[in-house]
């Protein structure tokens, strides 16, 4: 698959938003409960300091996305925050691994100087081993940090890279 990234544009919004709100179905990844409409989706992919959005170049296919934010303020305002999510059907490709990269060269170009993830769920061994092999540091476990939707609570792990 070849697979590029590029910024997101209004066109995007039908693909994206579905993609997104696969992650959402699931329950295991984004804090999210509300699936976005396509019009939502639009307003919040274009409020982010940045949307990536990775397009199979022999297809067109929109194929996953990232968003990529502040996680604070003020002094803390050189930290960001991003959520990746990969179209469901074709997960496995190592889609997300060239989004995460994207986004640390795009959160270093927009001024960051730390990428941090607020709430890994332990489950999700794949982003897990992604973030570990691309060099993240885990910062230690939030028990019960996540609620699934089952009702359960989840073990939930930040991590953070230096850009």
């Amino acid at each position: 698959m070849n697979i590029f990234i590029r910024e997101y544009k209004t066109q995007d919004a039908e693909d994206a938003a579905e993609i997104w709100n696969q992650v959402v179905r699931d329950g295991v990844a984004f804090p999210q409960e509300k699936e976005l409409t396509t019009k939502e989706a639009d307003n919040f992919f274009k409020e982010q300091i940045y949307t990536g959005i990775a397009e199979n170049k022999d297809t067109g296919m929109v194929v996953g996305l990232y968003i990529l934010h502040p996680n604070n303020v003020g002094r803390c305002g050189h930290i960001c925050n991003a959520s990746y999510a990969v179209k469901k059907d074709i997960r496995g490709q190592h889609i997300g691994e060239k989004l995460v990269k994207d986004c640390i060269v795009i959160g270093k170009e927009k001024g960051y100087r730390i990428l941090q993830f607020n709430a890994v769920v332990a489950s999700n061994i794949h982003a897990l081993h992604l973030y570990h092999r691309l060099g993240f540091i885990k910062l230690g476990v939030i028990p019960q940090g996540f609620k699934l939707p089952d009702g359960t609570y989840e073990d939930i792990i930040p991590h953070y890279i230096t850009l």
